[in-house]
């Protein structure tokens, strides 16, 4: 399979996933994504050298995966292009950092605890989104996104994005399909081809927006998608766990629940 079939697939596979009859799965969308918006915030919001203190924030991504039955091992395969450039960020900070800070009753220069922390910030912020994406279809994001007053427009982007990436990803596919039967022994293409392949997906891409287009004011488009149909009402159990997590979070962010472990186990 090609890497631009391999994508379609990636895309059609997340669908598949977030469509599961998982009990997660069935959580209001709009507690999911507040729980998400929340944990991100509450994450990005521990200090650079408080490691100790950030590696608690675990319980949740490890909770979530375990619930709603997803594969850790595939879910980081899937993300193997954006957490190397989420690391990337903080790893000159052991060239400006030459401050020292204590972990425990080690001393060690502050730019690699900063470098550390940030980077765990970022993994763990790139897991909460896509559990999200893995356990709310992008229909549900969208409904719950308007339950926000995010503007409709915006919404109706994100979602058009998404669903018709895979379009442009398959006119992506025929053209270089079409160039590799025409140039049998040739790898890759040539970079004199770039500028008349890059024109004529844009305009195979406008040709398929019109059309696209012309299609929704035929099903009585008219400014905003009813994503869900009837709007959805909280149930006992979507408020129980948005209780139980927030105040999970809460508890992990205000506690040194790592150090208290850390002690208990060593005895001290």
């Amino acid at each position: 399979m090609s890497k631009i079939g391999s994508a379609i697939y990636e895309v059609h596979h997340m669908d598949t996933i977030a469509s599961r009859e998982q009990w997660v799965n069935q959580i209001h969308p709009l507690v999911k994504l507040v729980l998400t918006i929340g944990y991100i915030a509450v994450t990005v919001s521990f200090h650079k050298y408080n490691l100790v203190g950030l590696i608690g924030m675990l319980v949740y991504p490890l909770s979530m995966f375990l619930l709603a039955d997803l594969s850790i091992k595939d879910s980081i395969k899937r993300l193997r292009i954006v957490l190397p450039l989420v690391c990337f960020v903080g790893i000159w900070n052991p060239f400006f950092d030459h401050t020292f800070v204590f972990l425990g009753d080690v001393c060690i220069r502050g730019g690699v605890v900063s470098m550390l922390t940030l980077m765990i910030k970022g993994l763990f912020s790139v897991l909460a989104s896509y559990l999200l994406i893995a356990t709310t279809s992008i229909e549900k994001i969208c409904y719950a996104l308007r339950l926000l007053r995010v503007p409709k427009l915006v919404v109706t982007q994100i979602l058009l994005t998404y669903r018709y990436i895979t379009l442009l990803l398959g006119e992506v596919n025929q053209m270089t399909q079409a160039y590799a039967l025409r140039a049998p022994n040739q790898k890759g293409i040539h970079c004199k081809a770039w500028g008349s392949l890059t024109g004529q997906l844009l305009l195979r891409s406008v040709d398929r927006a019109n059309e696209v287009y012309e299609s929704m004011l035929l099903r009585g488009y008219q400014g905003e998608f009813g994503y869900l149909g009837p709007q959805i009402k909280m149930r006992k159990k979507d408020w129980l766990f948005f209780l139980f997590w927030s105040s999970c979070i809460i508890f992990v962010r205000m506690v040194p629940i790592v150090t208290i472990i850390g002690n208990f186990v060593g005895g001290h």
